[in-house]
């Protein structure tokens, strides 16, 4: 080659042709085109050439080795051209190989045939490779030599696949080279072999044909290799071979069941000793070298996961576990993966348990949890955790684990960091762990700690509610989106079944507790401290939770699946708090039942519980159902509650009946209508779908269609009857129920079911038995009349005697119109409408019900009469009424104390009836029998009898005003009659003079002398016959009028009301006899002209009336006005001077405007129009001037004369034509004025005053507004 050829290249190209005296006879395509530029022919010359030098050849080799790294198929083809060239390079690099004792040109030389023979189409290379290791390792007459050929040959077998193959099938001779070789004192040799010896066990056809190899001849070599080896080269081929074994069952009991002798490799003073796998083993665990522990603990997996069974005692035994737990508080995260592996499959042997190794390494374990969790690698927090779950799952019991409270505060702790994990996969484990972790021999060292299991449940619960809810526009989307969403509804199911158990073990947890008086409370808490850490406190948490997240958590997940298991676990929490918290278990129930649970409970049981399937759902299903329903029963909320005999009845029909219930709706009520005979065991699953159907419609849980069921429960009926059978009360109870809450008309039921009904409660001691409380049930028992009639009194006494409130305040607004009721109310009315003969009963009720029953029915009877103004009932009650008045005065006799404390209400029932009429009636021959025996009641009374005497005195006075002239008079000759009536009223009018103030029977007092006053004027106008004359003290009447002490206005305006009379008979009453002023003889001719009054006694009644005027109250001003008239008509018949004398006194003038207020025409009202009236009668000038009375009358000309009511216009007129009378008036306008006012006047009509508005009831007192204004 000329030397500008050589320039071409550039410096490090020429380099490369090393034999430049004969490169240039070399073929050009043995060279390589691109850089760099390598001439194969030139390496052949050069490499096997002696007198080359190491170096040199060292670098062509690094030359040829970077070109077949930049350009593999550039160089390959270079080599491939002929085989013969390539075959022969490969023989020169082998022998370079062997050769050299430079380990760095062996390694380089090493990795130049293995990426030659890795290139495609290189297959005669390999087998010329491997050939030629088999001839040199036959050749050497020793194996010190054989490291570089057996390492050539493990990285051939490693870097080509199926090379191992071949080598064990066409060189299985060499094999025994290899033992030589590992017998070899050279541990390098040792490690190499070992390595090789990996590699062809890595292949499960090679290491199927050298399984005999390995049990005659390995086996015990390589254990004794793996124990002696002190380089960590060997130390880990040895490992990474010892991998490969056990990989294959067969090798793996070969290794264990082998116990070599070994001697020590120090001297040979020192004994032999036996080793085996797990001692091995244990050395590289002792070790300081992480690498070592690593790789020994994945050994020590790889056997156990074959058969822990089988091979962990082994390992126990050598305390491996020790040291497995000590590596747990490495910072290596490899070190302590492996270490939990190993640990977890140890677990699976009870052995590991009895030694008590889990009692040395459990605190281990949870520091190494801990810390473990503050890192990222969630692989890691997951197999800490499956291995904490193991051991506590797997402790035995007897053998307690957690020796300090402290110990378990700390795993508690632990775990509830874990649940909280973002990671689902790592708060799945840390479930598993809870609910293995809340068994009661773990947590039983004392003090328990209740708060820090209240909190890692809260933490698990919280984890729980993170899950999103799938919206319900997302589940009908496409089909792969319908998949993601299955598999998330999957993982959530899965996961809520691992926190509802771990949510069970706390329930159980509690439920053993209860019989560990130690475990109640924590011993160690101050008395005065708050209970937390207390059995009571951690029990009503658990129902809290379960309430507040449990329950809501599940029904959310029940809208978008329903799995069996979840649902059992579900059930059964809710079956144990009702032995966690006895005293809330009723409370719990209701709720449960109000929100649709039995439903839920039959559903379950009907999809998934039918034949054989499912049986532990069945069970808990069942179990779930029983306890509620007697919770339900033991203590319902509107019946009475069962008795013990009933309870029990209902238990066992419930207890055999349900498990065997796992029937859909319609084929429950299917079976509910069969006719044909019914066995006892299908008649008891009847039973039970009753009670179940009865407490859901109690609890408003209406699942089953109303008509049928009303169909099905008459069929029901009649097989019982037909089978002449007769059910227990509370299958009664909810059969009556049911046909009145779902029958739809009145027609519902047929007559012979009704008969049937009838028949079935005639054999009940009471009703109540049977009775629920709703007004549908009352309904039922009111609208047929084969049970009204027997059974519709006692109906309605339990139907008051359980409605205990809404009563209050119906009689705090008494004005009718009233739209508001409570329903239960509106329901009853409803009923009182549509069949009034009802209030016959209610009238019983009244006088023979307890007194609250009673006063219950009082109210409803008032409101609904107030309520219903068109019914008239008035005489259906007062006959019914009668009726029992004369009973009751037949069994008491001449005394009414021993009278029913009922009998108020009835007589205040009867005012009531007797204030609703509007016009005057009649009285027919009933009303003059009830006065009759009203009066004689009255007469049977003494003054203390006020609750009997004040509605009967309103029932007597209404008679004496709301009726026709004519009835008023045979009323009133009724009540002269009655002699101890008369008597009665004498004793009451006394009683006036002895009351200081106020007192309770001021309304009876009120009644008395309007009563008085009535008969007196009614004797006196109808000159009636007098079998009892009243005396009372005229003295007494005048003091109480002219010096009133605190009296109330209403018995002011009563003695007002009767001093009046009085005056208007000049006191010449048949029936009042009104002793003289202390029977002492007038003294003055005046007194004698105006006796029985004296003139110091007229005066000082005068101004006791203005006195009382001046109080301004209308009534009693309409009273002291009347009485005022009647005095002056009194006194002018008698002297006239006197009168005028009275009537003009300046003090009359200030009266006047004491009682005229700012307003403007404050003077038309009916009072101060009378008494204007009597100043102009009586030609007061001084009071009331000429002027003033036109300016009066200019002011009522003006005025809005529509606006005044009819006492006011009256009054008007009064004043008018009085004021017309005397001549007041000369002026010609003023005369007009008048004359305009007056025709005003006579052109509107003056209706009558309606009669229910001048009879009130005010306090108590039945007051006639027109008797009051005379």
């Amino acid at each position: 080659m000329a030397a500008a050829d050589h320039l071409a290249f550039g410096r490090d190209e020429e380099a490369v042709l090393l034999l430049e005296r004969t490169h240039h006879r070399h073929d050009p395509r043995w060279l390589l085109p691109v850089s760099p530029h390598v001439c194969l022919a030139c390496a052949l010359e050069l490499l096997p050439e002696p007198s080359v030098s190491l170096v040199r050849k060292k670098h062509v080799v690094f030359c040829f080795q970077e070109a077949l790294v930049r350009h593999p198929s550039l160089v390959t083809q270079l080599v491939a051209r002929d085989q013969r060239v390539c075959i022969h390079f490969v023989r020169v690099l082998f022998g370079l190989l062997n050769s050299v004792e430079d380990g760095s040109v062996a390694d380089l030389c090493i990795e130049v045939l293995i990426q030659l023979t890795t290139q495609p189409n290189m297959e005669q290379t390999i087998q010329c490779l491997m050939n030629e290791c088999h001839r040199e390792l036959r050749n050497l007459p020793s194996m010190g030599r054989s490291l570089a050929t057996t390492t050539l040959l493990g990285k051939l077998v490693d870097a080509t696949p199926g090379v191992a193959d071949d080598l064990v099938m066409e060189h299985g001779s060499l094999m025994e080279h290899l033992l030589r070789g590992l017998v070899y004192p050279n541990e390098g040799v040792q490690a190499s072999i070992c390595y090789l010896y990996g590699k062809l066990y890595s292949s499960p056809t090679a290491a199927e044909m050298l399984s005999g190899h390995f049990r005659e001849k390995l086996c015990d070599l390589f254990l004794s290799t793996l124990d002696n080896a002190q380089t960590k080269d060997l130390q880990i081929n040895c490992l990474g071979l010892l991998r490969q074994l056990l990989k294959y069952d067969l090798f793996v009991s070969l290794i264990m069941s082998k116990s070599v002798s070994v001697e020590g490799a120090e001297s040979v003073e020192r004994p032999s000793r036996e080793t085996s796998l797990p001692l091995v083993l244990k050395k590289f665990l002792l070790s300081r070298d992480e690498t070592l522990q690593v790789a020994g603990s994945h050994c020590i997996t790889a056997v156990l996961v074959h058969s822990p069974a089988k091979h962990a005692a082994a390992f126990i035994h050598a305390d491996i576990p020790e040291f497995l737990f000590e590596h747990l508080s490495s910072s290596s995260e490899i070190l302590v993966w492996s270490s939990y592996n190993c640990l977890i499959l140890l677990a699976e042997e009870p052995l590991f348990f009895s030694k008590c190794h889990t009692v040395y390494g459990i605190e281990a374990v949870v520091r190494s949890l801990q810390g473990s969790l503050q890192m990222a690698n969630t692989e890691l927090h997951k197999q800490g955790l499956l291995l904490f779950a193991e051991i506590l799952t797997r402790q035995p019991e007897e053998i307690r684990l957690f020796t300090s409270a402290a110990m378990c505060r700390d795993a508690s702790r632990a775990l509830q960091e874990a649940v909280s994990s973002p990671v689902l996969a790592v708060a799945a484990e840390a479930l598993r762990a809870i609910s293995a972790f809340l068994r009661k021999d773990h947590q039983s060292s004392l003090p328990v700690q209740y708060r820090a299991l209240r909190a890692l449940l809260e933490a698990m619960l919280s984890r729980c509610m993170e899950f999103p809810q799938m919206p319900l526009n997302r589940r009908s989307l496409g089909h792969a989106c319908s998949r993601n969403s299955e598999k998330a509804t999957l993982r959530k199911g899965k996961f809520l079944l691992g926190a509802l158990e771990g949510f069970r073990s706390a329930c159980r947890l509690a439920v053993e507790f209860q019989g560990e008086p130690s475990a109640q409370e924590n011993p160690f808490t101050a008395p005065s401290a708050e209970k937390e850490d207390t059995l009571e406190a951690f029990s009503e948490f658990l129902l809290s939770a379960c309430d507040s997240q449990c329950i809501p958590m599940m029904m959310r997940y029940l809208e978008e699946a329903t799995h069996p298991s979840l649902m059992e676990v579900f059930l059964s929490i809710l079956h144990s708090l009702f032995v966690i918290v006895p005293h809330m278990k009723v409370k719990f129930s209701r709720k449960l039942a109000d929100s649709s649970f039995i439903r839920l409970t039959l559903e379950l049981k009907a999809r998934f519980c039918g034949g054989q399937s499912h049986s532990s759902l069945n069970q808990v299903c069942s179990s779930f159902l029983y306890y509620m329903c007697l919770n339900l029963l033991s203590a319902p909320e509107k019946t009475e509650p069962l008795s013990q005999e009933e309870l029990s009845a209902a238990s066992e029909f419930l207890q055999h009946g349900l498990p065997h219930i796992s029937s859909r709706t319609p084929e429950s009520l299917a079976f509910l209508s069969d006719r044909q005979y019914v066995e006892a065991a299908a008649r008891q699953r009847q039973y039970c779908i009753l009670l179940l159907f009865y407490l859901a419609h109690i609890h408003d849980d209406r699942f089953v269609p109303e008509v049928e069921l009303c169909v099905a429960v008459q069929s029901f009926l009649l097989s019982l009857q037909d089978q002449g059978e007769c059910p227990p009360p509370v299958v009664c109870k909810a059969c009556v129920y049911l046909l009145a809450v779902c029958g739809d008309n009145d027609s519902a039921v047929g007559e012979a079911v009704v008969s049937a009904i009838r028949k079935f409660l005639e054999g009940i001691s009471d009703l109540h038995l049977v009775y629920t409380h709703h007004p549908l049930l009352l309904r039922f028992f009111l609208v047929y009349p084969g049970l009204m009639s027997r059974f519709g009194h006692r109906a309605l006494e339990l139907w008051f005697s359980w409605e205990e409130s809404g009563y209050e305040d119906l009689d705090e607004d008494p004005t009718p119109g009233r739209t508001v009721f409570p329903a239960n109310l509106a329901a009853l009315f409803r009923m009182f409408r549509g069949t009034p003969s009802i209030l016959l009963i209610l009238l019983d009720l009244v006088y023979s019900s307890p007194v609250d029953t009673a006063r219950r029915v009082l109210t409803v009877l008032r409101t609904f009469l107030r309520e219903n103004e068109d019914i008239e009932v008035g005489g259906l009650i007062r006959g019914h009424f009668l009726l029992i008045l004369q009973r009751l005065l037949v069994e008491y006799g001449a005394s009414a104390s021993g009278a029913s404390g009922n009998l108020p209400l009835l007589l205040n029932l009867l005012s009531l009836v007797q204030l609703r009429n509007e016009s005057e009636q009649e009285l027919d021959s009933m009303a003059m029998k009830l006065l009759h025996q009203v009066s004689k009641l009255c007469g049977k009374c003494s003054p203390a009898h006020v609750d009997i005497l004040q509605p009967s005195f309103n029932f007597l006075y209404w008679s004496l005003h709301q009726t026709t002239p004519s009835s008023q008079k045979r009323a009133a000759a009724v009540l002269l009659s009655s002699t101890a009536l008369m008597e009665l009223l004498e004793k009451m009018l006394a009683l006036t003079w002895a009351e200081a103030g106020s007192s309770p029977r001021t309304s009876l007092l009120c009644s008395a002398w309007l009563l008085t006053a009535s008969c007196s004027a009614q004797q006196h106008s109808g000159n009636l016959q007098v079998h009892q004359t009243l005396s009372v003290e005229l003295s007494q009447v005048l003091k109480a009028l002219s010096f009133p002490k605190k009296k109330s206005t209403l018995l002011s305006a009563a003695i007002l009301r009767f001093l009046r009379t009085a005056l208007q008979q000049n006191f010449s009453s048949a029936l009042v006899a009104l002793v003289p002023s202390d029977g002492q003889p007038l003294s003055t001719p005046e007194d004698a002209v105006l006796a029985p009054l004296g003139t110091s006694q007229v005066l000082s009644l005068l101004i006791g009336l203005q006195n009382l005027l001046v109080q301004k109250d209308p009534l009693l001003s309409q009273a002291c006005i009347g009485c005022l008239e009647a005095l002056l008509d009194y006194l002018h018949a008698r002297s006239p001077d006197i009168v005028l004398h009275m009537a003009s006194q300046p003090w009359n003038r200030f009266l006047l405007f004491t009682l005229l207020d700012a307003g403007e025409n404050s003077f038309l009202r009916p009072e101060i129009l009378r008494l204007m009236t009597l100043f102009v009668q009586y030609r007061s000038s001084g009071v009331l001037s000429r002027e003033e009375v036109g300016l009066i009358l200019q002011g009522a000309a003006s005025a809005n004369l529509s606006t005044l009511s009819n006492d006011t216009l009256q009054a008007l007129r009064g004043f008018l034509l009085q004021v017309q009378s005397v001549g007041l008036l000369n002026d010609h306008n003023m005369t007009q004025t008048l004359q305009a006012s007056l025709e005003g006047l006579c052109s509107r009509t003056f209706p009558a005053q309606p009669h229910f508005q001048d009879m009130l009831c005010l306090g108590g007192v039945s007051v006639s507004l027109s008797h009051i204004r005379g």
